[in-house]
Order: structure tokens, then sequence, then C-alpha cells
């Protein structure tokens, strides 16, 4: 059975208004909307099933990943802002996309588009892939008669979100690396080599290093259980994973944890602002009010402490506040940025202020990123340098003490 909000292609049987049976393909992400489709289109549907999938995954749908989708706001962007009409803009991308599910989400739009539906309002049916904040700004767009100007800005904000995403992957994926090289690294040490020398101690008749004999313990352990460490690892992983995942309270004690981390704390906590920057720089610059802004701000900030903080900020602005007042109170936003923040609400030019300042820090998370990577290199050989050391160590200390046992 399909997951809710995916899309699926359906066959259908119908009647005309004329009386005529007709039948055809349509995609969907149910049967009641496809048969919604339908009768706008003056067909009353009498059967509709999914189309049944091909054997051995030859007709397996492809993920659509929020890439996909900026790629995608960026077309439409584009070709609205030469012209084309917007229909038209969308089948063309959709005929184009060698993704197929995103080509058959797109030609759903396109089709509910057509009928006469509201663009925004069919974003809206798929939230797996537009959230509030897009639908909100396409909404305002279709308002104010600027669709291609406001696309150009969510294609922008779209883009620039899903290059500070990747930033921040690659910042923890480098620790995360150095941990797992070095776990593979002295279990194949442990299990494979260990055991070689200890067939030689056993020659020895002599008392062995107490260092020696923690490492033959532990490699007895590992061949004897291996697969009992592999079962807590991985365990571990997923039961961290579903904790994620289902528990909130475990989010907000994990996002305090990673923002306490060194360097990779920083890069977390200016990489909030910078999300934060630029979700108000876009939506403001959109037309939308500054109290919405900021709700679409608090979910997009990442972060438990920078949503709380930005909540509250939104609460002192309903009740009156300037915007850089809260800021301040909050604590959790540095003295440059609040100053800007003033100067732009004192100029009128708070979404120009805004923009420089998702700028400057989405800079100075790259700068730290690329600064990590330096870091990371000597420091990735150094634990691996230590650990093979410490068990040859280890290895070679009864040997070095066997001229004293002879």
């Amino acid at each position: 059975m399909a997951k809710e909000n995916d899309t699926d292609v359906f066959l259908w049987v119908g009647v005309s208004v004329r009386g005529k049976r007709l039948e055809g393909e349509m995609v969907g992400t149910s049967i009641a909307l496809v048969k919604a489709q339908l009768r706008k289109q003056g067909i009353t549907p009498s059967k509709v099933k999914r189309k049944p999938k091909a054997l051995f995954g030859f007709n397996s749908k492809q993920k659509i990943t929020a890439k996909d989708i900026s790629v995608t706001t960026r077309q439409i962007a584009t070709m609205l802002l030469a012209g084309v009409p917007l229909i038209q803009s969308l089948e063309m991308i959709s005929s184009g996309v060698k993704n197929k599910s995103l080509s058959k989400l797109i030609r759903s739009i396109a089709d509910e588009v057509k009928a006469g539906q509201p663009f925004s309002k069919s974003l809206r049916a798929y939230p797996r892939y537009f959230d509030d904040l897009y639908c909100d700004l396409v909404a305002s767009g279709e308002q104010s008669g600027s669709l291609d100007q406001i696309f150009d800005r969510v294609a922008l904000y779209k883009e620039k979100a899903e290059a500070l995403k990747s930033k921040i992957k690659k910042a923890l994926f480098y620790p995360i690396a150095v941990v797992m090289v070095a776990i593979i690294v002295t279990s194949i040490l442990l299990i494979f080599v260990v055991p070689q020398f200890q067939d030689i101690f056993n020659g020895f008749g002599a008392e062995l290093p107490a260092f020696t004999k923690m490492v033959i313990h532990i490699s007895e352990f590992l061949q004897k259980y291996w697969w009992v460490a592999l079962i807590i690892i991985a365990g571990g992983g997923y039961s961290y994973k579903e904790a994620l995942l289902r528990s909130k309270a475990t989010r907000n004690l994990n996002d305090r944890i990673m923002l306490k981390l060194p360097v990779v704390g920083m890069i977390l906590q200016k990489a909030a602002v910078a999300r934060y920057a630029r979700t108000l720089s876009t939506t403001f610059a959109a037309g939308v009010p500054l109290v919405d802004a900021l709700d679409s701000a608090a979910g997009a900030s990442g972060n438990v402490i920078y949503r709380d903080a930005i909540l509250d900020i939104k609460a002192e602005v309903s009740s009156g506040n300037q915007m850089n007042w809260a800021m301040r109170n909050s604590k959790v936003f540095p003295d440059m940025v609040i100053q800007m923040v003033s100067i732009g609400e004192e100029s009128g030019a708070l979404d120009s202020m805004l923009a420089k300042v998702a700028n400057i820090y989405e800079q100075e998370v790259d700068d730290l990123v690329d600064g990590l990577s330096s870091l990371l290199e000597p420091l990735i050989m150094a634990v691996l340098g230590v650990l093979v050391g410490g068990l040859i160590i280890a290895m070679y200390l009864p040997i070095f003490q066997l001229g004293s046992v002879i």
C-alpha cells in the first residue's frame, strides 16, 4: 500500500456527460482525489484502482529528494520570468524530467491547475514535498499577481537551504567517519592479528604485562561474540534513530547536546541563524506579515533552542515590541545580528538587511566546514595511530621483556 501523499498511477473507468464509456490512466495520491479530478473533467467514475507494479522492480518508484524540488522550483521560476504560462511550464518540465516519480508529481499538479484549482492549493496536497512556507509564498504570489517574482525568491530560498543542509551534513560526516574507520580497523586487528601473537605468547611460560592481557581478553571476546558486539552497535544505532523519530524529548535533548559539541556546535549555531535570517528575508519580501513569517522561521530553524527562542520573539512582536529587542531578550542571537536587524527596522529595509545577515552566516558556515575538514584529516591519522600503535605496543611488550625472562 502506498504511503500517504505519495503519487501513484491509477486505472479508471467512467462515463462522460454524453453517456460514452471511457477509460484511462491518471496520476494521483489517492483514489478519492482521482475521482474528484475525473468529476471536474465531466467524467463520472465507476471504477478506480491503482495500477499494479511491475515485478522485479522494473517499474519501481524513484525517490523525490529535496534537491529535486529545489531544481524544479528554479525551472518554474525561470520559465515564468521568461513569460511562459504556468500550465505550459509545468507540462514542459514534466516531460523533460528523468525521475519518473517527479514527472508524475508535476503532471498531477498541472492537471489540478488545468481543472481550475489554485496552484498553491494543488501544492498543499503534497506536504511531503511542499511545506507550509513554500505554499504560503506561492499563495501570496497568486494574490498579488507577481507569481514569477515570488517563485524566483522561493527558488533562491530553496537553493540556499539545500546548500546549507549539504554543508551541515558534510560537517557531521567527518566525525562519524573517523569513529567508523577507527572501529573497523581496531576490530580487524583484534580478531585477526592479535590471535597470531597470542599463539607465540603461550610458549613464553612467563607472566604477560597487564596491558597485553587486557588486549588479549578483548580479542578473545570479539572472536567468540563478535556478533553480540555487532548487534549492540546496530541495535543502538537503530534505537537512537527511532527515538529521534518518535520522541520529542529525545530530539530536544539531541539538539541541545549537538550545540555544545566543539566546532560542530558552532557550525550548527551559525546555520540556525542563517536559516532564521534567510526565511524571514524571503517571507517578509514576499509580503507575508512578520508574525506569520516568524512562525515559518521557527519551523525552519532546525534546532529546538532556536525554535523556542523564535516563538518567544513572535510572542513579543505580537505584543507590540520591536523585533531587535525581542531578539536581544532571547539571548541566543549574536549582537551583530541584532544590530543589523535594528538598522533594518529603522530604515524600513528589514528584508534586505536580513538577506545580508543570511549571506554572512552562510559564508561563515562554509568557512567553518572547510576548516573542520582540514582539522579532521590529521585527527583521523592521530586517532588511527593511537589505536594501531597501542595494539602494537601491547603485542610487543612481552617480546621486549623476553630477555629478562631468559
